[in-house]
């Protein structure tokens, strides 16, 4: 596998994902879809979903409801396309959108690996190679990133790093589809800026890699010590989305 293997393969599950086909994400124009989940999306897609859109650096690919198509075509026409996925244009979607009972609910940076860049790098700690049987006791607070205990039977690779018998910090990856599995990453707080979490991402990724699969990292744009993790440990940005759900879903989650 290589990195181009890798490209393709992320942008085949982001078709999948929200109905489209995989060289749209490649196209200088955009390219507005009908909102869709396939039976092979990656777990963590649930309807409701209003809209998503996806851009792998060359346009929009927007997964639409048909009855948004008009709005989202004006959204995407109106800005250029990598402006459409922040403020303050981002406002003029939302308060649109929040008229017909919908709101922006997610936008999130994805990472996949360079394997020019990929390493096992050295950790001070020993590191230890778990599986799904290892993790258990470890669906607690601090090990939430690394771990979702909603989707624990997708939980099925990590690597930890111990200080004796102390379990200090903890990758772990979710088979959220056939080919492609997401890292997650926590560190005790008495133990970071040690290079912990970059060491145990980039050792989980190749073990990943080993096994066949495509590893991807994802965060919040504005997670910064995430994001350094991510391009520390060997990987680069790859494509954003921003998905729009009912109103309804939105205000629970701020709850």
């Amino acid at each position: 596998m290589d990195n181009r293997e890798i490209f393709n393969i992320a942008m085949m599950q982001s078709a999948i994902d929200i109905n489209c086909q995989p060289m749209d994400f490649l196209k200088s124009e955009n390219v507005i879809v009908r909102a869709e989940i396939r039976d092979k999306a990656r777990k963590y897609y649930k309807e409701p979903v209003t809209c998503n859109m996806v851009s792998y650096g060359s346009n929009i690919v927007a997964s639409v409801k048909d009855e948004y198509v008009e709005l989202i075509k004006e959204y995407i026409g109106k800005f250029e396309f990598y402006h459409c996925f922040e403020t303050p244009n981002m406002h003029w979607l939302n308060e649109r959108f929040s008229d017909m009972g919908h709101k922006i609910c997610f936008i999130a940076e994805y990472f996949l690996p360079d394997l020019n860049k990929l390493h096992a790098a050295h950790c001070e700690y020993d590191i230890k190679l778990l599986h799904h049987e290892d993790f258990e006791k470890l669906y607690i607070p601090q090990w939430s990133n690394a771990l979702c205990e909603k989707r624990k039977e997708l939980d099925v690779l990590g690597v930890g790093a111990y200080d004796g018998n102390k379990l200090i910090g903890l990758a772990a990856c979710s088979a959220d589809c056939e080919l492609m599995w997401q890292i997650g990453i926590d560190v005790l707080p008495e133990y970071r800026k040690r290079g912990i979490a970059s060491a145990l991402t980039g050792n989980l990724a190749m073990e990943i890699l080993k096994l066949g699969k495509v590893p991807f990292y994802c965060c919040a744009w504005s997670n910064l010590r995430s994001a350094r993790t991510a391009i520390k440990s060997g990987f680069v940005p790859a494509w954003v989305e921003m998905t729009v759900k009912p109103a309804s879903i939105v205000n629970e989650m701020n709850v």
